[in-house]
């Protein structure tokens, strides 16, 4: 049987603990309720008074109490890199180095083995990080998140610097999301662009040319210092200049241009390139945004990429990310405690299917 493993983000019950319907240790308590045996934790998002608690004993023994009690193993705490909290400036590089080595030790008191950083994150600032990550014994894992990718220059510009002799470029990797695996954009985000006003001809040009796109394959998006400017480039590279003037000329509206430039936030990528880099692969967002009754998420090849896990030998973990919510909230209840409970069982069924 594969020795892939189950984790959940509690990213994904941001719902539940917005309203009060769940509290930290209410999430732990489903998360554990799914089967799943590890938890991914936004530390700054669900501890109050972040950083603080972290630092005492009286947390850290709470913490592990609620592990041992849901039988929990933390597997990786996900770090927000804010790098512009001053209106007049951004952050130094020794200032965001700084903010990168609180994460890694807020990380090792909790017991986790990864900072998730965010796909925007310098290269000067992971390198400047890595000593102490490894005093610690924390690895950093930077995000794959679409329209991202593996085996993209973006993704060798990290690892020509970073991939070196030494022991503390072992404490660098990747976090794939999955969101990069979509066959199709989101059935929830063209739900919320239709209840927006989305007319049925628009929506099937968008469609149709997200499909030509996977079967032809995506054009990746190039490394740059300027994300935004390679962020734009792509999706031109990708159509978006030819789709909006087509748009245009059928006299699309505000939605439809919204669902055009919504369907660019997702991406195909052949789950070959996970077997490519499965030596830098620390850890995985199993994106998900609906999950139908009968277990298949809608929009990610949840077989196909957990096979090419399997194929690769992964034995790390996949960590449910819910994130359909935010195409709900405008009309529709959200229930991320169901949508984790059957995107847990797709998974469950993908890893244990030989």
């Amino acid at each position: 049987m594969s020795e892939i493993k189950r984790s959940v983000s509690l990213y994904s019950y941001q719902d539940e603990y917005y309203n009060g319907t769940l509290d930290l240790e209410g999430c732990l308590r489903e998360t554990a309720k799914t089967g799943a045996t590890g938890v991914e934790l936004l530390a700054e998002s669900m501890i109050k008074q972040f950083p603080n608690p972290i630092y005492t004993e009286s947390f850290q023994a709470q913490w592990k109490e609620w592990l041992a009690k849901y039988n929990l193993t933390p597997t990786c705490y996900d770090a927000f890199l804010e790098n512009h909290i001053y209106e007049n400036r951004m952050l130094s590089l020794g200032e965001q180095v700084e903010m990168m080595c609180r994460d890694l030790k807020c990380a090792s008191l909790l017991g986790f083995s990864c900072i998730r950083t965010l796909v925007s994150t310098p290269m000067d600032v992971i390198e400047g990080s890595l000593d102490y990550a490894e005093e610690v014994g924390v690895k950093i894992g930077l995000e794959v998140h679409a329209p991202f990718s593996l085996n993209s220059s973006w993704a060798q510009g990290y690892l020509d610097r970073l991939d070196k002799p030494g022991s503390k470029y072992k404490y660098f990797g990747f976090i794939p999301d999955m969101g990069i695996f979509c066959q199709r954009v989101p059935d929830v985000v063209e739900e919320k662009w239709r209840r927006q006003g989305a007319k049925e001809e628009c929506i099937k040009v968008v469609n149709d040319a997200f499909a030509e796109r996977v079967q032809k394959g995506f054009v990746k998006i190039e490394y740059s210092l300027n994300l935004g400017l390679a962020n734009m480039n792509y999706r031109n590279a990708n159509g978006l200049s030819d789709l909006t003037r087509k748009l245009e000329s059928m006299g699309a509206g505000p939605a439809d241009m919204g669902y055009l430039n919504s369907s660019y936030t997702y991406s195909w990528s052949d789950p070959q390139d996970l077997i490519d880099n499965i030596g830098h692969i620390i850890h995985t967002h199993a994106k998900c945004y609906n999950t139908s009754e009968d277990y298949v998420e809608t929009a990610v090849a949840i077989p196909q990429v957990v096979a090419a896990y399997k194929k690769a030998g992964y034995d790390g973990y996949l960590s449910t990310e819910y994130e359909g919510g935010e195409s709900l909230r405008d009309a529709l209840p959200v229930d991320g405690i169901e949508q984790v409970r059957r995107h847990q069982e797709a998974l469950r069924r993908a890893i244990e299917n030989d």
